[in-house]
């Protein structure tokens, strides 16, 4: 039992000794640090790159629509039964192009009825006239008689009846040529009456054929061949006119006064991207700004005109569109990774001569594909850190890609001595 208890006190004796020794250590390695900062001088592996100037556009990047140029309902303008579909859905079609055709036989019935109604009118003015040349010829030889009549009458030659009932029959021939004269106006009136009808029939005998009114691209069928269609009710097709085609997109309000500046210099050009494929790229014009800003979303509606040669963009489509509004010349630019951002704004690390790094604060512009426009902070020509931010404190000291492949690690010792 004693030899237990004096093991026991060895063995907390040991430990005392062996727990002052690790303590002396510590403090040893701690003072280290603390007094040589042997580790605080190691240089920081990073990523530079140096602040360069260039063109950068002033754009405005938004999500728009495109729309058709103009969008055309074609209906049929006679009733009938749809004798032909002269085209297939989704073809391109000119202005022009037979699409449908409409039994004409019923239209074509009645303007052979008014032609014939022409001709009876025509024939019965052509009466009129005759009419009217014979009781002439009988007026003026019954006015040739009565007056006769008058002159036997004041010689007592001839009774006052007999004068009087020449009178009578000269008057009567002078109102029977005023009643031809009439019957003549009557048929003019219905020979134009006749040839209104005709051309009404021609004008419905040509709506028996369809064409496109537009160039552009036709949609789906609505009433296959055979079916009866109703005038001016039923719809056939719809085509839309995409060469030219419009791109529409909003933008916030606050960019408005931008756009009417720049806009007064001269056209605005606009790009369009489909989502999916950003080689696909149309240039195009800005052409329309709306009227009015809309108070529910606080943007305003504005639309660009594109070519479309190719048809690559489809009426419905989303698009990428990027509106130009000017370029701004020289202007300082740094990749998009060397900005920071800390509770005091955006900064950026700067490597100064002596491999120390400084914490600057800058100001950005436009972001630039993958660079950012810096408008005030940095100089032209300074080092800046793109990547290794985080083990990064000002005044640390940074080792770039290019000192690591020297020998000396990109410091200099004494001549024939490795550093």
């Amino acid at each position: 039992m004693i030899l237990s208890k004096a093991k026991i006190l060895f063995v907390l004796a040991a430990l005392l000794a062996l727990g002052g020794c690790t303590g002396k250590s510590t403090q040893a390695a701690s003072g280290s640090d603390k007094g040589g900062r042997r580790d605080a001088g190691a240089p920081v592996p990073v990523v530079v790159a140096t602040v360069s100037q260039k063109d950068v556009p002033v754009n405005i990047e938004v999500i728009g629509n495109v729309e058709a140029y103009s969008t055309i309902t074609v209906k049929a303008q006679v009733g009938g039964q749809l004798d032909k579909v002269s085209f297939h859905e989704g073809d391109f079609v000119k202005k022009g192009d037979l699409l449908f055709s409409i039994d004409p036989r019923p239209f074509e019935g009645a303007l052979n009825q008014a032609q014939a109604n022409l001709a009876r009118d025509t024939a019965a003015e052509a009466q009129a006239e005759a009419n009217l040349a014979r009781d002439s010829a009988n007026e003026k030889y019954a006015q040739s008689q009565a007056a006769r009549f008058a002159k036997l009458f004041e010689g007592g030659i001839v009774s006052r009846e007999q004068t009087e009932q020449a009178r009578a029959q000269a008057d009567a021939l002078a109102q029977t040529i005023q009643a031809d004269k009439a019957a003549i106006e009557s048929a003019k009136a219905q020979i134009g009456a006749s040839k209104s009808a005709i051309e009404n029939m021609k004008v419905q005998l040509s709506y028996t054929t369809i064409r496109s009114p537009i160039d552009g691209r036709t949609g789906n069928i609505n009433v296959k061949q055979g079916n009866i269609v109703t005038a001016n009710t039923t719809d056939l097709v719809t085509i839309a006119e995409v060469q030219p085609i419009y791109v529409t997109f909003s933008v916030p309000e606050a960019q408005l006064s931008d756009i009417k500046k720049y806009r007064a210099n001269g056209k605005l050009p606009v790009t369009a991207t489909p989502q999916d494929d950003n080689t696909q790229r149309e240039n195009g014009f800005l052409t329309f700004v709306d009227n009015t800003v809309d108070a529910a979303t606080g943007t305003i509606k504005l639309k660009g005109t594109f070519s479309n040669t190719d048809r690559k963009l489809w009426p419905g489509e989303f698009v990428r569109v990027t509106l130009r509004l000017t370029t701004q010349n020289n202007a300082l630019v740094v990749p998009n990774q060397a900005v920071q951002t800390g509770q005091d704004g955006q900064f950026v690390y700067v490597v100064k001569a002596d491999k120390t790094v400084e914490m600057r604060p800058v100001v950005t512009g436009n972001r630039i594909d993958q660079d950012l426009v810096i408008d005030r902070g940095l100089a032209l020509g300074e080092t800046i850190v793109t990547e290794g931010q985080l083990r990064l404190a000002p005044g640390s000291r940074v080792q770039t890609p290019g000192d690591r492949k020297r020998p000396d690690g990109g410091r200099k010792g004494p001549p024939g001595k490795a550093s």
